[in-house]
This record gives structure tokens, C-alpha cells and sequence, in this order.
């Protein structure tokens, strides 16, 4: 079977349970920690797959890496997921529950770059402005990076506004040399 309809389907049943439990928001939480320490600490994949480690420490290890004060149905369903010898595809498990999530919350994800810090007043209109397209809830970050020189870019869903001095002067240079 293949590696994303497993992560999927384990995905479903996981959201389907903590959406009959009402837990859905506690459990997405504890898999965008565990999709993060994922990230983090590379190490950490190489170590839940090792087939030496005993699951009772794969079991307490992953628990850790989903944060504090674990939620009883993320505990069963990591130790459904080392039960059924799936661990390798937690990772890929935790991303799919969180996009599961968004989609049924209608949850867009925005990113603001721009060369200098902005003001709060700048990114809550820059969020308001995205909300407003979308019409649904926005995780925004905003990023900072010097490269872009001045400007900024705006990024949700599949959209991206590049307004940026380094992306302008490209254009230019392109332009320069044809």
C-alpha cells in the first residue's frame, strides 16, 4: 500500500474519533508538536524506526514529542500506530490529520515576508486582508528576510503577492539582458 493512503486513512479515523469525542482542536495541537519535533530533530525519525528499540519506549518517546499533558485518544492511537508496525509513517500521519483539519475548519494558512520588522498594525491588516479573500479563520506568520531587500510577499493557499525590491530588480535585470 502506498505510503500517503496509509497516512491518510489513519489520518480519517483519527479525526473521525477526536471529532466524535470532541477533542479535534486538542489533538491537532499535539500533531502540529509532534509534525514540528519531527522537523526539529531529525534523529528522532531514525529512532522510532529502529527496530531495536522496544515499542514502550517508542510509545513514551512519541508521546514526549507530541508535548505536555498528551490527550488519551493521542496516546491509544500512537499505540495503535506501533501496534499495527506503522511508526515510519507517523510523521507523514500527523501532517495529513493536520491538513484533514483545515480543510474541515476551513483554515487558511498566510505567510507575510518582508525585509524589516513590521508593526502589528501592518500584519493584523495584512491578516484582515487575507481573511477577508478567504472568508474562513487564517494561521498567519509573519517571517522576516533581509534577502528580499525592501517590499514584502504575501503568500495563502495557492495565491502569492511578490512585492518585493529584490524580485523587481530581477525583472529588471532580465529585462537588461534580453
Amino acid at each position: 500500500m502506498e505510503l500517503g493512503v496509509i497516512s491518510v486513512r489513519y489520518a480519517r479515523a483519527l479525526m473521525k474519533s477526536a471529532t466524535e469525542l470532541k477533542q479535534e482542536d486538542k489533538v491537532y495541537k499535539e500533531m502540529q508538536v509532534l509534525a514540528q519535533s519531527y522537523i526539529q530533530v531529525p534523529e528522532l525519525r531514525f529512532t522510532i524506526d529502529n527496530p531495536m528499540l522496544v515499542q514502550d519506549k517508542k510509545q513514551a518517546l512519541l508521546e514526549t514529542a507530541c508535548g505536555t499533558e498528551v490527550s488519551d485518544l493521542t496516546k491509544r492511537f500512537i499505540a495503535l500506530v506501533l501496534k499495527e508496525g506503522r511508526e515510519s509513517t507517523l510523521q507523514f500521519m500527523a501532517a495529513s490529520y493536520i491538513t484533514l483539519y483545515r480543510q474541515q475548519k476551513n483554515i487558511t494558512r498566510g505567510r507575510l515576508i518582508t525585509a524589516t520588522p513590521v508593526s502589528s498594525d501592518v500584519e493584523a491588516k495584512m491578516k484582515q486582508m487575507v481573511v477577508s479573500k478567504t472568508r474562513g479563520t487564517v494561521e498567519f506568520n509573519t517571517e522576516i528576510d533581509p534577502d528580499i531587500i525592501g517590499g514584502f510577499i504575501l503568500e495563502y493557499d495557492t495565491y502569492r503577492m511578490d512585492a518585493s525590491v529584490k524580485t523587481k530588480l530581477n525583472t529588471v535585470l532580465t529585462a537588461l539582458r534580453k
